[in-house]
């Protein structure tokens, strides 16, 4: 506020005053996705007026979602509306990403999430695993990091996973007596959070890789299940886990290395009070049920998004009774809205021609390159990693690239398969927290820096492209990916 010389207060000059940088910025932003959007739809293209009109709403759709102007799932379901507005499509077109499998699993695996958190499973897991590795800083930090890996399985989705490993974790920096910021309380809290974003990629458990499943069984024209997914991408499980280990200990070395005569704390910082109930009884069942099935759908080919619908409604079943109405109302419905947003758009693009005109602008002259995996794999990796630089949410950057990528591969007869693992797995690599909901939650509690998260993401992100490179040459060949 503006003083005069005498120490008076005196109001803010309207026509000078000056905006706050967030608000100016996004002010820009908002001008931004409405300035570009215009200018394609009135710019001499060339192109047929509904594939033209289409271009015009998917760029407003994508950069909202890249600037976060309004939330992720209200910039998809404007676009949805604008589609049907338009003409361009049907309306069953413009909103034909609610009536795939797919959305229906995001939403199943919501819920699917609440049931995990009421069985006690989370907490008995984590118990079981970091009460056996020792109470050194070294031996937690490679518990914690196998419990969110296990805890994928149980709760499918990143941010559940770090809210309940977050708790276990603030438990476990009191027994260390150290501050908020020092490296252990940082070490653990990055860890904790990187590590539920990259193992959801590798195991269909979030929405982002139930996006990508969804786009490469519909735009690829193949078939990926629960449990190959999981196969193809268990040596990289394996190596993630080793690296993350090794890297957080290499950058944040402990002040103190063990908590050595605080065993019964540690104990008790995983015991539930009153045992197993008939609720989390069942609530375990339901989960553990519904993981075997997943596991081993290579065998009955149960499509792994009708296995989580159905489990969802058994839990809310009478007599069952896990999941109540006001278990189902505390659940963040957002996702479910943007990922049928998100697919309804590839459905427009589709429909309209705008998939082909993309491929022949964008990938054009790139198909010697995906003659091998030697080259295939760098371009996928790094050019999936830009990507998603620019395109925060990697929901909307796996839902807006896949599409493309797939018809792509058919055009050049390659495997949409194959690149569509190696695109989706490089999503997991990630420098700013903006880039996924998982990273705001843990970076929300203030235990890290962002910082400190460019220098873990840098390090895990250089490693896991040799991992994926390790993978796809030795690995992949055995199970038939090539």
């Amino acid at each position: 506020m503006n003083t005069s010389d005498t120490g008076a207060a005196r109001p803010p000059d309207s026509n000078s005053s000056s905006l706050a940088p967030e608000v100016r910025l996004k002010l820009i932003a908002s001008i931004v996705c409405l300035a570009i959007p215009l200018a394609i739809l009135f710019a001499p293209l060339g192109l047929e007026n509904q594939t033209q009109v289409a271009f015009a709403i998917t760029a407003f759709m994508i950069l909202a979602w890249m600037t976060h102007v309004i939330d992720y799932a209200v910039a998809g379901l404007i676009g949805c509306v604008l589609f049907w507005m338009s003409g361009v499509v049907a309306p069953e077109v413009a909103f034909s990403g609610y009536s795939r499998t797919i959305t229906w699993f995001v939403l199943a695996a919501l819920l699917l999430g609440a049931i995990g958190t009421k069985s006690g499973l989370p907490q008995r897991i984590g118990g079981f695993i970091v009460t056996r590795v020792g109470l050194s800083y070294s031996g937690i930090l490679l518990g914690l990091i196998i419990t969110d890996f296990l805890l994928t399985f149980v709760v499918p989705t990143g941010v559940g996973r770090v809210v309940i490993m977050a708790t276990i974790a603030l438990g476990i920096i009191k027994l260390f007596d150290v501050e908020k910021g020092s490296n252990v309380a940082r070490g653990i809290f990055l860890i904790i959070t990187y590590t539920a974003t990259i193992f959801d990629k590798m195991i269909i458990a979030g929405a982002a890789s139930i996006t990508a499943r969804g786009a490469i069984i519909q735009y690829g024209d193949v078939e990926v299940g629960w449990g190959l997914w999981f196969i193809a991408f268990l040596p990289c499980d394996l190596l993630t886990i080793l690296a993350a280990w090794k890297i957080t200990q290499w950058l944040f070395p402990p002040e103190v290395k063990s908590i050595a005569g605080k065993e019964e704390a540690l104990r008790e910082q995983f015991r539930i009070k009153g045992g197993w109930t008939p609720e989390s009884r069942r609530a375990a069942f339901i989960i553990l049920g519904t993981v075997v099935v997943w596991v081993t759908d290579i065998f009955h080919g149960i499509d792994p998004a009708l296995v989580a619908v159905t489990a969802a409604i058994v839990a809310m079943l009478p007599y069952v009774g896990v999941l109540t109405i006001n278990d189902v109302r505390k659940i963040d419905l957002m996702p479910f809205f943007f990922v049928g947003a998100a697919l309804s758009m590839s459905a427009v693009l589709r429909e309209t021609g705008g998939l082909e005109v993309l491929i022949s602008t964008v990938l054009a002259g790139t198909e010697p390159w995906f003659a091998n995996e030697i080259t295939a794999v760098p371009l996928l990796y790094w050019g999936a990693f830009v990507y998603h630089l620019l395109l925060a949410s990697e929901i909307s950057m796996l839902a807006s690239s896949l599409p493309v990528l797939m018809e792509f591969a058919k055009a050049n007869e390659l495997d949409p398969l194959w690149i569509g693992l190696v695109w989706t797995f490089a999503a997991g690599g990630k420098l700013f927290v903006y880039q996924t909901a998982v990273l705001v939650v843990g970076y929300s509690y203030g235990y890290f820096r962002h910082t400190d998260l460019i220098k873990l993401g840098a390090a895990i992100t250089v490693v896991e492209f040799f991992n994926v490179i390790v993978t796809t040459m030795f690995w992949w060949p055995l199970i038939g990916l090539s």
